[in-house]
């Protein structure tokens, strides 16, 4: 798929030629025909400058999270779905690409970290509800049982089994607020990361505009 780019008086027009014996859809030919053009991938120093290694250190934050949740979430798994486990595996894959558009910052990959920043922001939303329903419903009742024989008789070491269940529950509902707090904190870096990414293309626009006045 050819696709050209033509800017006349501020206005950037790009032309897609499709494929009409490709299988694809013509939207799915747009979307690879960009993504493949050279204007799109290649390596800006300009870019480069213009995040000045914040994203470097938002994404740093976006796997150490993520990490914090899948070690975390081993202590939750007996009481709740796994979900600390792909939540902290999505926080992972956008700090890893949030590094790699610092490290490597194209075009398209900062559109691409954009584009995966703004669904961070509602798996930290769902983080957030999740781990808050999790604090309400935790309970532990089923570890002590008094009646422990079924025939009448006490349990005796069930003070014992009551005094570590409320350790027990302390701890996890201690583990699950830790978690809320990392879920606030991971929907504060994902805002950071998408708003600092569109900035920076916004700004890179301007700097191709005045480079055109320029030569004009």
């Amino acid at each position: 798929m050819a696709v050209s780019v033509n800017k006349v008086a501020g206005v950037t027009v790009v032309t897609v030629a499709s494929d009409p014996q490709s299988p694809y859809p013509p939207l799915c030919q747009i979307v690879c025909g960009l993504c493949c053009n050279p204007m799109c991938c290649v390596v800006s120093e300009t870019l480069r400058k213009l995040q000045g290694g914040s994203q470097y250190i938002l994404g740093s934050v976006h796997i150490m999270v993520g990490f914090l949740n899948i070690g975390l979430g081993v202590n939750l798994v007996t009481c709740s779905s796994p979900y600390p486990f792909w939540l902290g595996g999505m926080f992972i894959l956008f700090g890893i690409v949030a590094i790699l558009s610092e490290k490597c910052p194209s075009s398209c990959l900062i559109i691409l970290n954009v584009v995966l920043n703004l669904f961070g922001v509602l798996f930290a939303i769902a983080a957030i509800v999740l781990y808050s329903i999790d604090l309400s419903i935790v309970d532990l009742d089923w570890i002590c049982y008094e009646d422990y024989y079924g025939d009448g008789r006490q349990n005796p070491d069930y003070t014992k089994c009551l005094a570590a269940k409320a350790w027990l529950l302390l701890m996890m509902r201690s583990v699950t607020v830790l978690l809320i707090v990392l879920a606030v904190l991971e929907l504060c870096v994902t805002i950071s990361c998408a708003v600092m990414g569109i900035k920076a293309l916004k700004n890179i626009e301007k700097t191709r505009n005045q480079s055109q006045r320029n030569q004009d």
